[in-house]
């Protein structure tokens, strides 16, 4: 009898164990963060070595968001006909290809063109890196992964921000892209050796039309945007688009992206939540960087490093360590108050630190106009990711857990483009670099507020 006890003890003590999927996902996760972060710390110098303006410079994220965001739906649904391990192979060898030709990259278009096809190999990972964490662990080990890979946005934010500005001011920015190369290689060798579990689903067929127009429609809205011309066409194609798109998912036999999932309203309203949330963060983190440089005539790496008579301090730790650290406590906030009461706190909290740096403006200098915000940024930040992620897949049946991570992705990226795309045109013209973070922070206050009714709208229905 104690024999089988022994047995069952020393089972239950396997099964709590992550293994190697875990830290496969937060890796690939730090990659994509990584990359975020060089071109945030090098913006100003890519500018300047390629003779890019500034509409074109946010190209370079937004080419990046937009094909990352446009074929999400698509590579998800390809993750569970072809299995997490081929999806994550095929986009792992794209992705890190990308990095070395952004690296060696000689022009504008080059640079924009690459970041594309980077686009495409993230689309790729990202979703198949979630559907891992949902194949392989259950109740309190998924929660506690997707709380991990929410800390993983902190403490990978705040890495890559030094990594980037230590490149940028010592080394050409180039050499961040060879790193993300290197990092690449190091997941193909892991993936390869690591993942067993192929959960593919034999004999569905991808849905051509709904790729099709789901690029288009996508694309479309960020471009009518951030577009040089011919805007208010692309803004008419785009929904004419997403419409189509939405009527062939709601005809075809094997939907690209099910349209259950939008059917749940905690569902429906945290991946809108999430769409705002990272327009307004993508925003913060792309531009912020730049404002230090020129307004506090920081160095690239100063933008990370802002130094004080009696201490270095790194200018995004009172955001992104504060949210590394919150993160980690989510498991436990979840469970005594609730994934839903957590995130609306977190959304709360979030809007107050965009508030915060709109009303008391960067010229209050560093440590109140921009460190102090961030403190709430970062605290809002940290119970946001992991709660918004669960409430975003919280009850899809096996078939669609690929589906619904893809939608979770596709919110997020096309959030982000579409966030940014926006604030660059309300901010683009306007001369001094004190006055476009003031103002693009008011904009970015008016995203949060939009996340904020969205978040309080998940009261609506059935939550946990």
């Amino acid at each position: 009898m104690e024999e089988k006890e022994n047995l069952v003890e020393v089972d239950l003590e396997r099964k709590e164990k992550f293994g190697i999927i875990l830290p496969i996902v937060l890796i690939s996760y730090f990659l994509i963060l990584l990359n975020n972060s060089l071109i945030f710390t090098s913006t100003v110098k890519i500018s300047e070595e390629l003779q890019m303006n500034n509409l074109m410079v946010a190209w370079i994220s937004n080419a990046y968001a937009l094909t990352f965001g446009g074929f999400l739906a698509f590579s998800a649904k390809l993750g569970d006909i072809i299995g997490r391990k081929k999806s994550l192979l095929t986009g792992l060898v794209i992705f890190s290809l990308a990095s070395l030709l952004v690296g060696i990259s000689q022009s504008a278009t080059m640079i924009i063109s690459m970041r594309a096809l980077q686009g495409i190999g993230a689309s790729l990972l990202a979703p198949a890196t979630l559907a891992l964490l949902m194949d392989n662990y259950q109740g309190e080990q998924l929660t506690r992964a997707i709380a991990y890979y929410g800390a993983t946005a902190g403490i990978g934010s705040s890495l890559g921000m030094i990594i980037g500005g230590l490149i940028a001011s010592y080394m050409s920015w180039r050499a961040g892209f060879y790193l993300d190369l290197i990092v690449g290689i190091i997941l193909i060798v892991m993936s390869i050796l690591g993942i067993t579990n192929q959960k593919a689903t034999h004999g569905a067929k991808i849905d051509w039309w709904g790729t099709i127009t789901s690029v288009i429609g996508f694309s479309g809205l960020v471009y009518s945007l951030n577009g040089s011309s011919y805007r208010l066409v692309a803004f008419i194609v785009s929904i004419v688009t997403l419409i189509i798109f939405g009527y062939i998912e709601s005809k075809v036999e094997h939907p690209l992206m099910p349209l259950v999932v939008f059917k749940d309203n905690q569902r429906i309203s945290a991946l809108i939540l999430r769409f705002f949330m990272l327009g307004a963060s993508m925003s913060y983190f792309f531009l912020m960087p730049q404002a230090l440089q020129k307004v506090f005539g920081f160095s690239p790496l100063m933008a990370s490093i802002s130094f004080s008579p009696l201490m270095a301090s790194i200018s995004f730790l009172p955001l992104t360590v504060i949210q590394f650290i919150v993160s980690l406590y989510i498991p436990r906030l979840t469970a005594r108050f609730s994934n839903t009461s957590v995130l609306i706190a977190g959304v709360v909290v979030d809007t107050l630190g965009f508030v915060l740096g709109s009303v008391i403006s960067i010229n209050s200098g560093y440590w109140w106009g921009v460190a102090f915000p961030m403190i709430f940024l970062g605290i809002g930040q940290g119970l946001i990711m992991g709660p918004a992620t669960v409430a975003g897949v919280a009850g899809t049946s096996g078939e669609i857990a690929g589906a619904a991570s893809g939608v979770v992705n596709t919110f997020h990226q096309i959030g982000g483009a579409v966030g940014l795309a926006f604030i660059s045109t309300m901010i683009n013209g306007l001369k001094g670099a004190d006055v476009m973070i003031d103002q693009a922070q008011f904009w970015m206050v008016v995203l949060a507020i939009i996340m904020t009714v969205a978040a309080i709208n998940i009261l609506r229905g059935k939550h946990e």
